[in-house]
């Protein structure tokens, strides 16, 4: 029984640029996917091959691609692994055949949001669809926060960012005023500023964002 999920999915009417994309050389397969998951309210681009869909595809569109591992020319596995390099926040569901399940797990490993193996069953195909666009929104969300602390960190004085560095590799307030020849009451006033100006609400709110605007600027 699929008729419960065939009710259009919030994404789709919250989200209207939200595009799922087919990449599958076989027109049957594409058609058939097409018509499932346009059916619950998405659009859906389809495309014959990995090369057509890069000629159209922009790394600010929002949704997901299920793509087939297997296809003449560009493979499923060489475009997913060239969509995790984009800054782009679309997950990548890989379509895979009963003898293909090891390069889809492999797919995963390099980044991939999951795999389904033909035949495949509507409801799956609908509840990946579902968790893959719900997942692009979070890292969607993700990134406008990152864009958002880039801009507050903007804001710091030089001092402050010194005093910030020191902060993030754990110094104290006296080692920190030890190190910039200041005092303490001087350094935590600066301290004060910069967790307004970040609008952190503690300090491990602020490690926490700056550390995940570091692995989101690929920082180690």
């Amino acid at each position: 029984m699929i008729e419960d999920s065939r009710t259009q999915h919030p994404l789709a009417k919250e989200k209207q640029d939200v595009v799922v994309f087919i990449v599958d050389d076989d027109e049957a397969v594409r058609e058939s996917l097409s018509w499932l998951i346009s059916s619950v309210g998405h659009t859906v681009k389809s495309f014959d091959s990995a090369q057509n869909f890069l000629k159209t595809f922009s790394p600010g569109t929002q949704g997901c691609v299920l793509v087939d591992v297997r296809m003449p020319g560009m493979s499923g596995l060489d475009l997913q692994r060239m969509l995790v390099r984009q800054p782009t926040c679309m997950p990548v569901i890989i379509i895979t055949g009963h003898g293909d399940v090891q390069m889809a797990v492999r797919a995963m490993k390099d980044g991939a949001f999951d795999f389904v193996e033909k035949p495949f069953n509507d409801q799956v195909i609908l509840d990946l669809v579902h968790g893959a666009l719900e997942e692009c929104h979070r890292r969607s969300a993700q990134k406008a926060e990152h864009m958002r602390v880039l801009n507050r960190m903007d804001t710091l004085t030089p001092r402050e960012r010194e005093v910030l560095e020191l902060i993030i590799e754990g110094e104290t307030n006296k080692e920190i005023a030890y190190a910039l020849d200041i005092s303490d009451k001087t350094v935590e006033a600066h301290r004060a500023r910069v967790m307004e100006k970040l609008q952190a609400r503690s300090l491990a709110d602020l490690v926490k964002k700056i550390t995940e605007l570091g692995q989101y600027q690929g920082k180690p």
